[in-house]
């Protein structure tokens, strides 16, 4: 290959919008990205691109002459061989790591810090922990007792409060099997057993959503900003703090998005790689791009979102579809002229015909215990009830198939009312936290010394910088995703709208604003976005740069307050009760 035509095909990436083969480093605007890098290797500086769609398709063709080659059939979309070539700066590597790293450490600290307090089964603790230990002890839920008070007995050390018969449960085993480690390894007896898997993947959470927001905004400051307000976001941090299932779901939702994004970026530096092999052209269909190890392991992570609750098959269908989607625009972008067919036969039916039953395989992995068993609920279902039609199926697979019914019916049916419930147009706004817990003392009670009394609470009020700022980005977002063509801001509205959208389908179940926490990664994801709109890009002036960061920096900062502010009451501090009600600014969120 002539060294015209490699340089030729690495320069047309210029020709798509915010089109890159992996995460930048530059501390700049998200709409005009100056680096391109993969986030392994450093940073490498660009040119900007062309402002106008006019601009992008002429430029490949302007190079193409000035360089004396051939005019190229479309734009080849990808730059990430050339940074390899290249070479990258090692400073930035290092904070690239290193940025999200001080944050996760930081973040940790808040996470296991006093975690076994309160020492006392809160909320849905009562349902999952007790369910977490029947795992340990029999491999599936067992049904407790009643003549007995379970959950006094649990905390104070007595586990003998089941009976020897299984429990109807409706939500599948990842997050309560996530709960038993920690019961394993620090005793079930231990409120920091039943805590530490929240706490340890809350943690790590904060480091993935660091190195996804480099990847994906090209900055390692704007990365490490979203590092740190997933860490002091009040949502986040209780969820991290108490043993129930919402915070696996996020976790493992944020891992098979990362996974995705990593894959988009292999892929089109892939499909560069080989697109220059073959002279700078793609004819046919383009070449076929092998094995997506990265893609598979998406859908692994994704099939245990939907084995912790089944609101992951949500986040499962729209990471795959988008993956899809990004294969449909590399491939127009990199030249093939039936790019759309292409897409489907070269990505497409190979991505369906590999993920799917990843994500199969990997939901029912979960269900061992269940499968082990004889005594779990439904275990024997199709032993006493033969069927001439389905005969041919496995009998555990058409017992575990009439226990998903009953779950089914159970989740869709659900009307009881709760004081706590809300509806999902609240919870992007803060409407109505739901306590988790609460227990307020008179002075001379215990520690307690004010006149006015006391309280302690647990209540995950997501921070409202976070939140309310998150709900002006979603705005800003779909604009610029509808408008200016970024595909940044339709990856970060997929996650949101997985997450979210869905509950409004069950407006008239009982639900519970807690259920944001799955998708709140992607409210922070939205909010750095329009963080770096108002930091500028790197190109603009200084003065420009100086307001730009004075103005993100100062919501940061606010943010940053208001976690300090609010921390008691995610953590059961034991504080005056009129300080208490001053934190509660809303009359609904009390």
């Amino acid at each position: 290959m002539s060294g015209g035509r490699r340089s030729l095909a690495h320069v047309q990436i210029l020709s798509q919008p915010g089109g890159r083969i992996s995460g930048a480093t530059y501390d700049g605007a998200v709409t005009d990205a100056p680096v391109a890098t993969d986030p392994s290797a450093g940073a490498e500086t660009w040119p900007e691109p062309p402002a106008t769609a006019w601009a992008r398709r002429r430029l490949p063709r302007r190079v193409a002459a000035e360089a004396g080659g051939a005019r190229p059939p479309r734009p080849v979309a990808t730059r990430g061989l050339r940074a390899r070539l290249l070479g990258t700066a090692a400073s930035d590597r290092f904070w690239g790591w290193a940025g999200p790293l001080i944050v996760t450490v930081i973040g940790g600290f808040f996470r296991f810090w006093h975690l076994d307090q309160p020492h006392k089964l809160v909320f849905d603790e009562t349902y999952y922990v007790k369910q977490g230990y029947s795992y340990l002890k029999v491999g599936y839920e067992l049904a407790w007792r009643t003549d007995v008070k379970p959950d006094d007995l649990f905390t104070k050390g007595n586990l003998d409060v089941f009976k020897a018969g299984p429990d109807f449960v409706v939500h599948p085993p990842v997050g309560k099997w996530m709960i038993a480690v920690g019961e394993w390894i620090f005793g079930a007896n231990s409120s920091w057993g039943w805590r530490f898997s929240a706490a340890l993947v809350g943690t790590l959470s904060l480091l993935m959503i660091g190195r996804i927001g480099r990847r994906l905004f090209g900055s390692t400051l704007l990365g490490t900003t979203a590092a740190l307000l997933l860490a002091i976001d009040g949502q986040h941090l209780v969820h991290s703090r108490t043993g129930i299932l919402d915070i696996f779901v996020m976790f493992w939702a944020l891992a098979g998005f990362g996974c995705l994004l990593v894959d988009r970026d292999r892929a089109r530096e892939r499909l560069a790689r080989r697109v220059d092999a073959a002279g700078g052209t793609a004819e046919g269909l383009g070449p076929w791009l092998g094995v997506r190890w990265w893609r598979l392991a998406g859908a692994v992570c994704l099939g245990l979102c939907a084995g912790v609750k089944w609101s992951g098959v949500f986040f499962v269908a729209a990471f795959l579809v988008m993956s899809v989607l990004w294969d449909v625009s590399a491939r127009r972008a990199a030249g093939v002229r039936r790019w759309l067919v292409a897409a489907v036969v070269r990505d497409g039916l190979y991505a369906v015909a590999t993920t799917v039953p990843l994500v199969l395989a990997a939901y029912l992995a979960s269900w061992a215990g269940w499968f082990r068993s004889t005594g779990a609920y439904d275990r024997q279902w199709a032993v006493t009830h033969p069927s001439s039609t389905w005969g041919w199926v496995p009998a555990a697979l058409r017992s575990l198939w009439h226990y998903h019914a009953e779950m089914w019916q159970f989740n869709v049916t659900l009307h009881s009312p709760h004081p706590y419930q809300s509806n999902p147009w609240s919870w992007i706004v803060l409407g109505r936290p739901t306590d988790f817990f609460y227990e307020g003392s008179k002075a001379g009670e215990g520690a307690c010394h004010v006149a006015a009394g006391c309280s302690r609470a647990v209540t995950p009020i997501g921070n409202p910088v976070v939140w309310w700022g998150g709900t002006i980005a979603i705005a800003v977002l779909l604009v610029c995703w509808a408008l200016g063509r970024d595909w940044r801001a339709g990856a970060v509205l997929a996650g949101l709208a997985a997450g979210w959208l869905p509950w409004f389908h069950f407006q008239d179940r009982t639900i519970y604003t807690f259920y944001a926490v799955a998708f709140v990664p992607w409210v922070v994801l939205a909010l750095t976005y329009c963080l770096g709109l108002l930091l500028g890009p790197r190109a603009a002036g200084p003065e420009r740069r100086l307001y730009g960061g004075i103005a993100a920096g100062s919501i940061v900062v606010v943010a940053v307050v208001l976690f300090a502010l609010f921390h008691p009451i995610y953590v059961a501090d034991l504080i005056p009760q009129p300080a208490w009600a001053d934190r509660m600014w809303l009359p609904s969120w009390i």
